[in-house]
């Protein structure tokens, strides 16, 4: 399976386009659309190296969710745990309750799970409050 425009929509929207290094809310350096791979600071790239970004994580974080997921997805379901990769990590998904679940068979217990993940550096951010929001809609959609 691979993202779909929906889905890179959805990671667009919450993640926004740099070309200036910054560092995120957890203190990791970022550039483009959430990019932080051999990310240093003071870089700059252009849109099209922030296309292009984006595009190599997208492999990167489905991988991840084909690895892990047993059970039959749909592509909404595919695109929201694409999302929830894209901004926790490949990790977090293989240790979480939500893949748990999912693997279970427990489709709407495990979209229940996004809204836990809404905290960087153990405080709880409004915009990744609205991003499991979003990514739990699209998962029970």
């Amino acid at each position: 399976m691979r993202t779909s425009q929906k889905g890179i929509d959805l990671i667009k929207k919450f993640e926004g386009c740099r070309l200036e290094a910054y560092k995120c809310p957890a203190g990791v350096w970022t550039i483009g659309y959430g990019h932080t791979k051999d990310v240093q600071n003071g870089q700059k790239i252009t849109q099209a190296q922030a296309e292009e970004f984006l595009r190599e994580d997208l492999k990167v974080y489905e991988q991840a969710v084909e690895s892990c997921v047993k059970v039959p997805i749909n592509q909404n379901q595919f695109d929201a745990l694409v999302s929830f990769c894209y901004n926790c990590g490949g990790e977090a998904l293989r240790t979480s309750t939500l893949l748990r679940l999912l693997n279970e068979g427990k489709y709407s217990e495990a979209g229940e799970q996004f809204l836990r993940w809404n905290k960087a550096g153990g405080k709880i951010l409004v915009g990744l409050t609205r991003r499991r929001e979003e990514e739990r809609e699209m998962f029970l959609g």
